[in-house]
């Protein structure tokens, strides 16, 4: 039977916010919001960019309010990443910026908004496809104005950061703010344009293409880091598959096994780091890391336990920021490493429940990737440890399309793999 038409304007309205159309495109729009950040910022203006999330975050709202009924409510937000967001929130209490800390908190609050809806209103094919459809989108403008600088007019783009080294076959950073950054949108959509494949979402005519370009983007940032980082997420790939042909029964042996392994590998890395960083030629980068490192960790003693309050990317014109932004190489804007950034803003105790929700959600992902029949089951796991090899060189997850990222991955893995669906699924007990 066909459904009737709502009676009233009212009715008319909730209907359409309701439709499965616009939580695509909704979901379409936010994903573009978080990989174009930076685009959108230096060609709208904040003004205009902040404007446009305000309005889809709008829209959101609306969509999910006519959709509540579908929502799980029981697995709708992970505890810990709940935690997290609390106690960015309470930072604001000793903050000497705390304007900035407001400021901060609301940007980090509007793409949790936004990692949120698009984990609750897509499944999780839904979103790899949604993914695919921006980052083709992004990695093809990134080298289109890449080509436009380096070849056509021979002149970089300063407002823009492109500094039209295409020429020389890189570093490009595309419509990104920096190179590492460009190719880590360009792993994600590798792993999204592989996911699309694998499942026959899309026809070969658009997959093989995509990978190819998200495969030029990463060759042409001559990033170390993401090098280093793709190389990671191939051998993540190929344990995955690997773990998902072995016998149900013997799987979680296999996974303990894989663990200790990835132990040892780790400790064998650190031990070999000097051949390893001569081998992926970063010596100049490391050296400069480590000279930031040792800045950050010094005025991180200051207020260990708590930090110096929640600010996101950092704000040169800012104390303790502004002592560390400036520096005769290059500006930073982060501590170019996660765990040391929320060591400086909200301390050890930070530290501690960003490791746990960190630790926790690549937990469950990794779970279900080797758990699930279907292939799409291992997007967030891919995904994740995309985010957090980055995040031992950049502070990317914290915030624009890392942490959408990383919301929409930790919420789907809750999701699936919540204490709250256990406890509720289990049978009460007779009186």
């Amino acid at each position: 039977m066909p459904e009737p038409v709502p009676s009233s304007r009212r009715g008319l309205l909730m209907a359409m916010a309701g439709s499965a159309r616009l939580a695509h495109a909704l979901a379409t729009i936010g994903i573009a919001l978080g990989a174009a950040a930076f685009f959108l910022q230096r060609t709208l203006g904040w003004a205009g960019f902040l404007a446009a999330l305000v309005v889809a975050i709008a829209l959101m709202l609306m969509s999910f309010l006519a959709r509540q009924e579908e929502v799980r409510w029981r697995a709708l937000l992970p505890v810990s990443l709940l935690v997290f967001l609390i106690w960015a929130a309470a930072s604001l209490i000793w903050s000497s910026y705390q304007w900035a800390t407001a400021c901060g908190l609301g940007y980090l609050l509007a793409f949790t908004l936004i990692g949120l809806f698009v984990a609750i209103s897509r499944d999780t094919i839904q979103i790899v496809r949604a993914f695919g459809d921006v980052l083709r989108v992004v990695l093809a403008l990134s080298l289109g104005i890449e080509i436009f600088s380096g070849i056509l007019i021979d002149m970089p783009l300063p407002f823009l950061a492109v500094h039209g080294n295409l020429g020389t076959l890189g570093p490009i950073s595309g419509i990104e703010p920096s190179r590492d950054q460009l190719g880590l949108v360009a792993i994600v959509g590798m792993i999204s344009f592989a996911t699309e494949h694998r499942t026959r979402s899309v026809t070969r005519i658009v997959s093989v293409p995509s990978m190819i370009l998200a495969a030029l983007c990463i060759v042409l940032t001559q990033s170390p880091v993401i090098a280093f980082g793709s190389l990671v997420v191939g051998l993540a790939a190929l344990v995955i598959y690997l773990v998902r042909r072995v016998r149900p029964e013997r799987r979680r042996v296999w996974q303990f096994v894989i663990l200790a392994l990835a132990v040892i590998g780790s400790a064998l890395l650190f031990a070999a780091r000097s051949p390893v960083i001569k081998l992926f030629n970063a010596s100049g980068a490391i050296e400069f890391r480590i000279d930031l490192w040792r800045q950050v960790i010094a005025l991180a003693s200051v207020n260990p336990l708590q930090g110096w309050g929640w600010i996101g990317p950092w704000r040169v014109g800012i104390f303790p920021f502004s002592a560390l932004a400036a520096s005769p190489d290059r500006r930073v804007d982060s501590a170019l490493n996660t765990f040391l950034d929320v060591w400086l803003q909200l301390g050890f105790i930070g530290v501690v429940i960003f490791i746990g929700m960190v630790g926790l959600a690549f937990a469950r992902s990794w779970l279900l990737a080797g758990a699930r029949r279907s292939v799409v089951f291992a997007w967030p796991a891919a995904a994740l440890v995309a985010l957090i090899i980055v995040s031992l060189a950049e502070s990317s997850i914290l915030s624009d399309f890392g942490w959408m990222t990383f919301v929409i991955c930790c919420t789907k893995a809750s999701q699936e793999l919540s204490w709250r669906n256990a406890l509720q699924a289990a049978p009460k007990p007779e009186a």
